[in-house]
């Protein structure tokens, strides 16, 4: 009787669980599918349900880690409408016309930096329609640089001491002892690495421009032909005065913060204690982007319609509904996760770039994907050289054809070689996304056995 009882209940428990969990799963794709700030006011949706209607308490916020995103956003805002994004769009668009050759590695690189520098993957946009027309002037498939480029603008922010995912996971693994410096020097050469071997393999996809049939067929409408023959001259970018300042106060600001992370004995130390990283990162770039304000004078209207901002904010948004919506479910069920998942992660400790992956494809965000899932291994006790070595699975984006820079890279390439297949899923990031994906976590793991 007692043992029926007993089995009734775990049952009954289990039903709850997963009632609770299709609704936090309902919430992120419905979510997903609005795109913009839905993700997080969906987030708010479900925690009003598993609340109000199962009785889980809310756990706190992630205040922390908003706040730190604010504040790199304030300072990357800033940097952009003083003109500092133009000026290193500028010095990209050289360095691809004076390397047409080699652009499939030389595009990525481009793409790598820029993401590195100013925290977010969206700096894309602007060097793509210059990647679509270097590589076909010089017959190069551009299939292959556009798709790398884009992946490389997306791992990238892994590496990127700036980036909201990166300063989450800090923010989270710093009580176990890992600093910025620890996690940068697995994350930088891992990606870089990871990159470059899948651009050896993608260099060599696909049929030459000149025998491409879709781009042969496109070529038959004379109208097509003289466009893509003709010579374009391509407008020179108007860089603002104070743009390298800019740019200079802004890589000072980043550079302080890894050199901050590296040595906690230069942090303020309170109670025996240095300083934590949440509040040196947002006391550092909150006090850039004065600097650039202050010494730079952009508009202040333009600080907050550009794009950087508006990105950045729509990741605070997501950050907060979705990651407090999960931190809750997690906290009411935490035995039930614990036990379902340890086995699989003890067998298989790599296992967890899977969920990572999985819900990057849900959600398209790095740092809500980070926010919920992080804590999650850390309560597992998954060992952090797994965490930050599968790190990069975050960059799930490309798997379903939808995300922004992606659609772009279809519309610049005029030739057609650069497109989603017949099944979707047989795009033209597919196989560049996948490469760098496993290059980047087995190269992951060889530099966190030597980092940590």
């Amino acid at each position: 009787m007692m043992r029926e009882l007993i089995i009734n209940v775990v049952i009954k428990e289990f039903d709850v669980f997963f009632i609770e969990f299709f609704i936090v799963l309902g919430c992120i794709l419905i979510g997903a599918r609005i795109g913009g700030i839905g993700l997080g006011v969906l987030g708010g949706v479900g925690l009003a349900i598993l609340s109000f209607g199962f009785g889980l308490q809310p756990t706190s916020p992630p205040i922390d880690v908003m706040l730190m995103i604010m504040a790199v956003v304030a300072a990357a805002a800033a940097m952009q409408a003083s003109g500092g994004l133009d000026y290193l769009i500028k010095i990209a668009s050289s360095i691809l016309r004076k390397n047409p050759r080699h652009i499939t590695f030389i595009a990525p690189l481009v793409t790598y930096l820029f993401t590195f520098l100013a925290g977010t993957g969206h700096v894309a946009y602007s060097v793509l329609p210059v990647i679509a027309e270097v590589s076909r002037r010089s017959g190069v498939r551009p299939e292959r640089p556009m798709g790398m480029a884009v992946i490389a603008s997306q791992f990238a922010i892994v590496a990127s001491p700036i980036a909201a995912a990166v300063v989450a996971l800090v923010a989270f693994l710093e009580p176990q002892g890992i600093t910025l410096a620890q996690v940068l020097a697995i994350t930088i050469p891992g990606t870089f690495l990871g990159l470059a071997s899948a651009c050896l393999i993608v260099n060599k996809l696909g049929k030459e421009l000149k025998d491409d049939p879709e781009y042969q067929r496109r070529m038959q409408d004379p109208a097509f032909r003289k466009e893509m023959e003709q010579e374009i001259e391509v407008a020179e970018i108007v860089v603002k005065p104070q743009a390298k300042t800019a740019v200079g106060l802004f890589l000072f600001g980043a550079l302080a913060v890894v050199i901050m992370g590296a040595f906690p004995a230069l942090r303020p130390q309170f109670d025996g204690s240095a300083m934590g990283m949440a509040h040196t990162i947002e006391i550092i770039m909150l006090s850039m982007g004065a600097l650039i304000i202050l010494i730079c004078k952009p508009d202040g209207n333009e600080i907050t319609q550009g794009s950087v901002f508006h990105a950045g904010m729509r990741a605070i948004v997501a950050i907060f509904g979705i990651a407090w919506l999960g931190d809750t479910f997690i906290a009411g069920h935490g035995d039930i996760v614990k036990e379902t998942v340890s086995g699989l992660v003890e067998v298989a400790p790599w296992t967890f770039a899977f969920a990572l992956f999985g819900l990057s494809v849900m959600v398209n965000s790095q740092g809500a994907t980070t926010a919920v899932l992080v804590p999650v291994a850390i309560a597992l006790e998954l060992p952090v050289e797994v965490i930050i070595a599968t790190f990069v699975a975050v960059n799930g984006y490309f798997f379903i054809p939808n995300y922004g820079p992606i659609i772009a890279s279809i519309d610049f390439d005029r030739t057609g070689t650069t497109k989603i297949g017949k099944y979707i899923f047989n795009h033209s990031f597919m196989i560049p996304g996948l490469l760098s994906m496993v290059f980047s976590i087995i190269f992951g793991f060889i530099f966190a056995g030597f980092v940590l």
